[in-house]
C-alpha cells in the first residue's frame, strides 16, 4: 500500500495540470521507455536520442524533471560536444604545410632513382632550390624512392634450425654425495635432436680429463662444427686451439649469461628435477649408474616438446603388448614399464608336416627408475638382465 501512495499523489497533482503539459510529459517518458526497451544488456543511447534531448532542452524549460535515464549534466555535455563538432565543421580543414604537387613528387623520385648516391640534402639544397622549389627535407625523405629493397632473409629461428645438426652444447654441474663430497658431471648434448651424446663423472676434473671426454664423445670423425660452452677455467687455456685442430670451433658464452647456453642449462634442470633431486648419491660409481640409466631413458623414451613430443632417438614403439608397473625409488608413485612386449606370430614354413611358432622380439622400453628390481614373473629375453 505504501508503494501506491506516491503514484496516487502524482496522479492527483497532474489532474490540475494543463493538457499541453501532460502531452509533453507523456512524450518524453515514452521516448525514454522506448530507448530502455531497445537496449538489452546495458543502456546505450544513439545519436538520435542525444539530438532529441538537445532539442527538448532548447524548447522546454522543465525538461530536467522528466529526465530519468541520464543526469542533466550528461545532456549539457552532449551539447558542448555538438558545439565543438559544429565549429570544427565551420572552420574547414586544419591549416598546415601545403601538400606537394604530383609533378614535384615525381621529380624527387626521378632524381633519387637516377642518382642513387645523392642524399636528401643534395636533392633539396643543390637541385630543387635552383629550380625555385622550396621543399623540406622531411618531405623529400618521405617521397623519395630508394633503391631496390633487400630480398627477404630467413629468420633466426630458421637459421638455427638449419644449423642445429652441427651445434653441440657442453657444460658441467656438481652433485653432492651422502658423505658431503662434491662430484662433477660433464655432458655433451646435440642441438638437433636434444640427444645426450656423452657424459662422465669425476671428483677432481682438470683440462686433461675434459679433453679426454671430448675425444670419447667424438669417435670415428663424429664431431660438431660449433661447441657452445662457458668460460670456466677447468676447460684449460688451450682448449679452443686444440678443438680447432680437429675441426671444432668453440663458442664462448658471455660473462654471467647462462641463457646463452640455454639448451645445456635446461638439461641440467631436467637431470635435477626428474632424477637427482629424488635420491641421495652415495659414491661416484652410484652416480654414474644412476645417470647411465636416466640418460638411456632420456634419449629413447622421454618425449620433448621441441621435437613435437618425439624422443631424441627415434624408436618404433610396439603397437601391442603387456604394460607392467615396477616401483622406483624416485617419487611416491610407481613407474610404468613396458615389459615383455613380445608378439607371438605364426608363420607357415615350406615344410608342410609341421608349423613352427616364432617369437619376434620388439624393442623394450627402459625403466624410468634409476635402480629397479627385477619384475616378478617370467621376463622376455631382452629384459632379463
Amino acid at each position: 500500500m505504501l508503494n501506491l501512495f506516491p503514484l496516487l499523489l502524482g496522479a492527483l497533482l497532474r489532474s490540475f495540470c494543463s493538457r499541453r503539459h501532460l502531452i509533453i510529459e507523456n512524450l518524453l517518458l515514452r521516448q525514454q521507455l522506448q530507448a530502455a526497451l531497445r537496449t538489452r544488456p546495458r543502456l546505450a543511447l544513439r545519436n538520435g536520442d542525444k539530438l532529441f534531448w538537445l532539442l527538448v532542452r532548447r524548447l522546454d524549460q522543465g525538461w530536467r524533471s522528466h529526465l530519468l535515464m541520464v543526469r542533466p549534466a550528461t545532456v549539457i555535455r552532449w551539447h558542448r560536444q555538438g558545439w565543438r563538432l559544429y565549429w570544427r565543421w565551420r572552420s574547414g580543414p586544419r591549416m598546415g604545410r601545403p601538400h606537394l604537387k604530383a609533378e614535384v613528387k615525381q621529380l624527387i623520385r626521378t632524381m633519387a632513382i637516377e642518382n642513387p648516391l645523392w642524399g636528401t640534402q643534395r636533392i633539396r639544397a643543390r637541385e630543387l632550390l635552383k629550380l625555385g622549389i622550396i621543399v623540406s627535407a622531411r618531405s623529400i625523405r618521405r617521397d623519395r624512392q630508394r633503391g631496390p629493397s633487400r630480398p627477404p632473409s630467413q629468420s633466426w629461428r630458421t637459421f638455427l634450425a638449419n644449423h642445429a645438426q652441427s651445434i653441440w652444447a657442453a657444460d658441467l654441474f656438481v652433485v653432492h654425495t651422502l658423505s658431503f663430497h662434491t662430484l662433477y658431471v660433464i655432458f655433451f648434448i646435440s642441438h638437433d635432436r636434444r640427444q645426450l651424446i656423452h657424459f662422465e663423472v669425476a671428483a677432481h676434473p682438470n683440462a686433461a680429463w675434459i679433453w679426454r671426454q671430448v675425444l670419447e664423445a667424438t669417435p670415428w670423425g663424429r664431431w660438431p662444427r660449433y661447441l657452445i660452452r662457458d668460460r670456466d677455467r677447468v676447460w684449460g687455456s688451450d682448449f679452443a686451439a686444440r678443438a680447432a685442430a680437429i675441426g671444432i670451433e668453440t663458442v664462448l658464452t658471455p660473462f654471467r649469461a647462462p641463457n646463452a647456453n640455454s639448451i645445456g642449462e635446461r638439461v641440467v634442470g631436467t637431470l635435477r628435477r626428474e632424477c637427482l633431486d629424488h635420491m641421495i648419491i652415495f659414491s661416484e660409481r652410484h652416480l654414474k649408474n644412476v645417470l647411465t640409466e636416466f640418460v638411456g631413458y632420456y634419449n629413447r623414451d622421454r618425449p620433448h616438446r621441441a621435437l613435437r613430443l618425439e624422443t631424441p632417438l627415434p624408436a618404433n614403439n610396439p603397437a601391442g603388448g603387456e604394460v607392467q608397473t615396477r616401483p622406483g625409488p624416485r617419487g611416491p608413485s610407481s613407474r610404468l614399464r613396458a615389459c615383455c612386449l613380445i608378439s607371438r606370430m605364426s608363420f607357415a614354413l615350406p615344410r608342410p608336416r609341421r608349423q613352427t611358432t616364432h617369437y619376434v622380439r620388439r624393442p623394450c622400453l627402459q625403466a624410468v627408475a634409476a635402480i629397479v628390481r627385477p619384475a616378478r614373473g617370467p621376463l622376455c629375453p631382452g629384459c632379463r638382465r
